[in-house]
């Protein structure tokens, strides 16, 4: 159970004054819908303005605060500005100009003769000075001056800079004291300030101190709550497993296995026969064979008496896995099972019946698998396929359906830097799949300017009439009147007019059974293009989609770049990738597509991905499951994920663990970040 002290910071974010249902959604669409949510918001930067005693002192462009005397209100013909136009102290003009409804507030604010505090940005319109739109009118000075570094935070629709600061300040209003839980050492060497200075401070200014420290408290949290993970299942009794490989000699694979996947194996094997339950991740790029790896340690369990489970995503991909089993393991005997939530009836009590009376050896499917009405006689492992779809908390419910903890192997075709590994599967044991299989062609990939997209639009056209199928992959889902990024829905719309009924669209705005439905007709060949958002980086297998469109591909990150060009190349077909690219390219998003042409190793571009990117610099679109935190960036989470790490250790090993004084602290540090179920573990926690 939470402590009561952090009660406050987990009330909803409706309980803070000024906050109506008007307010909650833009804050939901934020994930601000706690105390504690507004609290951790942190601005995405600071303007910084400078006070100055008339215009004379101030440059164009220049964030600043004034004190200006209003003498004449200007509305111009129709729709056009409300202009007052305003005196500083030594008689210079400028025009404080308010487009449509904002004119009612300037004038309130303003009124003539009476001299006011003004903070915007200086510029000039023909031989006029003017600021448009000041960010706040005062008619105190002292009430300006704090706003000489103002911190500008994330935004949704219907949500203001003002009234967000304001619910902020509120909810750093509700922070209680808590006892320190970071080493006394440390602290002092770091010079950090406490937990409850921190969280103001670096709402306040540039102050990486604080910054940092906050980061730290997210990544000793993180570090802890696996190190918990790990001691627990250590503790654990599991089902030793003893393979003794008769029904693996009988797998009919359609390829001799790769050195990576041979030791991969041998690695599984040698966790699986200890006493304590295997806790291994599977790192592959996308081809490399995990499936045949999931499949060997899944027949381990078979062959020792026991049952497996394969846990996947998305049912489209649990039928993948299904049907791919089943060709593997044809003439073994094995009995191979697909349980998702579509199964009904009859059919659904027989495969719960085979689960119980162990009839059925391997389970494949959804969270369907883990429900309370599916029970085992004697699940000894489970896999889990694409592990950044699923959290800790599911993992540990399906480990429940079992007398003892089963093995559990995860895996992921999404490349991950060692640092990041560390920080989102430190509790694990990894295996790396670093090869390809033989004979696997390599990707034609190229990068085309967006204004030869009738062209590529033609190209596509042939491809299609050539009996081949392509993907269409856009940043956005719709149109934003702010930013000019490519959007499926129009996409999808001007390529259905252009080849008909066989477009289909798919994003993550859609109902399940309506996206389900549309991977389905493409797999099935019955669409010819797909077009889509990042949902399918992770997806079904198509063997005759060979070409891959990326739009706008300088907004999505190289990790993700490489998973989406993954999707073809499956088959034995030469498939193309094409990057097209907008005009404003940066340096580092030229670098970024040149190193796409240059080399298709997943690990590699994670690796250079994550300096890319450095300072926590996002660019583009976030990339599903990039780090599993909300304060620390990338930068951070190299340079203090290896402390935070030690201090944990030292923490368990040397300070009494969560019984001792600190302990008690790191309790709370727990729960403060979500990651109590890491108390959860421990015996009477």
């Amino acid at each position: 159970m939470r402590p009561d002290v952090l009660n406050p910071l987990f009330a909803e974010s409706g309980s803070l004054k000024g906050v109506g249902p008007g307010l909650a959604r833009p804050l939901e669409k934020l994930g601000l819908t706690r105390v504690k949510d507004l609290a951790y918001h942190l601005p995405d930067r600071f303007v910084i303005r400078r006070s100055v005693g008339n215009l004379d002192e101030a440059g164009l462009g220049e964030q600043i605060v004034v004190a200006l005397t209003p003498r004449e209100y200007k509305q111009a013909a129709g729709r056009g500005p409300f202009r007052v136009m305003a005196e500083d102290a030594v008689g210079n003009y400028v025009a404080l100009t308010y487009f449509g409804r904002a004119a009612y507030t300037g004038k309130k604010q303003l009124p003539l003769g009476e001299k006011r505090w003004v903070t915007g940005r200086l510029d000039q319109f023909g031989q006029t000075w003017q600021m448009v739109h000041p960010d706040h009118v005062s008619d105190d000075s002292a009430g300006l001056l704090g706003q000489l570094n103002e911190p500008v935070y994330p935004l949704s629709e219907g949500l203001t800079q003002g009234r967000l600061q304001g619910l902020v300040q509120q909810a750093l209003g509700s922070l209680p004291e808590l006892p320190e839980w970071i080493e006394p050492g440390l602290l002092a060497k770091m010079d950090w300030p406490r937990w409850h200075e921190a969280l103001p401070l670096a709402h306040k200014a540039q102050h990486a101190a604080a910054r940092d420290r906050l980061a730290y408290d997210e990544l000793l949290a993180n570090s802890l709550a696996l190190m918990l993970v790990r001691e627990s299942n250590r503790s654990r009794q599991g089902t030793p497993l003893h393979g003794d490989g008769r029904i693996r000699a009988k797998l009919n694979l359609p390829f001799a296995l790769t050195g990576a996947q041979a030791r991969s194996i041998a690695e599984i094997e040698g966790d699986v026969v200890q006493g304590a339950p295997m806790l291994r991740l599977l790192q592959g790029d996308v081809g490399s064979g995990k499936t045949a790896v999931a499949l060997h340690a899944m027949l381990i369990a078979v062959e020792a008496g026991g049952q497996a489970a394969l846990l996947a995503p998305t049912e489209i991909l649990a039928r993948q896995h299904a049907d791919t089993f089943a060709r593997m393991a044809a003439g073994t005997g094995v009995n191979i099972a697909l349980l998702t939530g579509r199964d009904k009836g009859r059919a659904r009590e027989s495969i719960l019946m085979g689960l119980i009376d162990g009839s059925i050896d391997i389970c494949v499917g959804t969270h369907a698998i883990f429900q309370d009405t599916v029970a085992y006689r004697n699940l000894t492992l489970v896999v889990i396929d694409e592990q950044h779809r699923f959290g800790v908390g599911q993992r540990l419910m399906l480990s429940q359906k079992a007398r003892r903890t089963p093995h559990c192997l995860a895996m992921t075709a999404t490349p991950i830097p060692r640092t990041l590994t560390l920080a989102q599967y430190g509790e694990m044991d990894v295996s790396r799949l670093d090869e390809m299989p033989p004979g696997r062609q390599a990707i034609d990939t190229r990068v085309i300017a967006l204004e030869r997209i009738g062209d590529v639009v033609e190209g596509v056209g042939r491809h299609i009439a050539r009996g081949a199928q392509a993907y269409w992959v856009c940043p956005m889902v719709r149109e934003l009147e702010t930013e000019d990024i490519a959007a499926v829905e129009a996409r999808h719309a001007a390529l259905k007019e252009r080849f008909g009924d066989t477009v289909v669209m798919v994003h993550g705005q859609m109902r399940p059974e309506a996206k389900d439905a549309a991977m389905e007709q493409f797999a099935r060949g019955d669409a010819k293009l797909l077009v889509a958002t990042t949902v399918i980086e992770v997806g079904v297998d198509v063997p005759n989609a060979t070409l891959m469109v990326i739009e706008q591909a300088e907004r999505f990150g190289l990790a993700q770049l490489h998973q989406l060009r993954g999707r073809v190349g499956r088959g034995s077909q030469q498939s193309t990738c094409l990057l097209l690219r907008g005009e404003a390219l940066s340096e580092t998003g030229r670098e970024r597509l040149a190193l796409m042409r240059e080399t298709q190793d997943g690990f590699r571009l994670a690796e250079e991905d994550l300096r890319l990117r450095g300072g926590g610099e996002l660019l583009g679109t976030r990339q599903s499951g990039d780090t599993p935190f909300k304060v620390a960036d990338f930068e951070q989470i190299a340079r203090l994920l290896p402390l935070a790490h030690d201090d944990a250790r030292l923490l368990m090993e040397r300070d009494g663990g969560l019984s001792s004084p600190r302990g008690e602290a790191a309790r709370l540090l727990l729960y403060l970040f979500e990651r109590d179920w890491g108390v959860q573990l421990l015996r009477g926690g």
